[in-house]
Parts: structure tokens; sequence; C-alpha cells
């Protein structure tokens, strides 16, 4: 359902704008249509007694388990994934979608990002 929902954002906009504009729009029609999303949580890095809250933000957080990061880039870095993982980390999540905006169809732009044992990216 997430992914039908990006895409239908992405069939409407194209590609080509900034990554806020499909973060507000996918926020918005997410609710829409009857899914809890959140959108910019915020993630603190807890490290042994140490409590950093630095401004690290998930784009959007939907039903309290699937992280989506948002992009409008050339292309999915090996450093968006790592970001990503970061957040399954900080959060305790387990799964991650990285959805690139910037491509002609947003299915050329969809990268599923796995918390395991050892991580992986798809």
């Amino acid at each position: 359902m997430v992914i039908g929902v990006a895409i239908d954002v992405h069939s409407q906009l194209g590609p080509g704008l900034l990554e806020n504009v499909y973060k507000q729009v996918l926020y918005h029609k997410l609710i829409k249509a009857g899914i809890e999303v959140e959108m910019e949580k915020n993630m603190p890095i807890h490290i042994d007694d140490l409590y950093l809250d630095l401004g690290y933000k998930i784009d959007l957080l939907v039903e309290n388990k699937l992280v989506l990061e948002l992009k409008s880039v050339k292309e999915i870095t090996n450093i968006h994934v790592a970001q990503t993982l970061n957040y399954l980390k900080m959060g305790k999540f387990q799964l991650g979608l990285i959805l690139n905006f910037n491509v002609y169809q947003l299915k050329t732009g969809i990268r599923r990002v796995i918390l395991t044992d050892g991580p992986r990216a798809f």
C-alpha cells in the first residue's frame, strides 16, 4: 500500500523537485489513506550513558515499524543505505525503504533495507 501511494505521488509530481515536496505530499496522502504515519520522527543517539539529541530525523515512520527515507538524488548510494541502517538500529526497527523520487519511474528508485544479524540492502 505504501509503495502504491508513493508511486501515485511520483506519477503526479514527476522527478526533479526537492525531497521535502515529496515528503509533504506522501505524508498527506498516507494520512488520507488511513495509514498511521509520523513525519520527521526524532532519533536520538544512545551510547553507554550518553544521550545525544542532535537533530537526526526519520523522514517518515509508517505504523511505528517501517522507516521511509526519501531522496531526490541522481542515484541511491551506500551512504544512503548506511544512513537508513543507522535509523533502523537507533529505533530498533527492522525494515526501511529508500525512495528516490528523482527517477523516470519510481519503481527503479526503491531500495529495501533490512536490519538482520548482518545488514542487507536490496
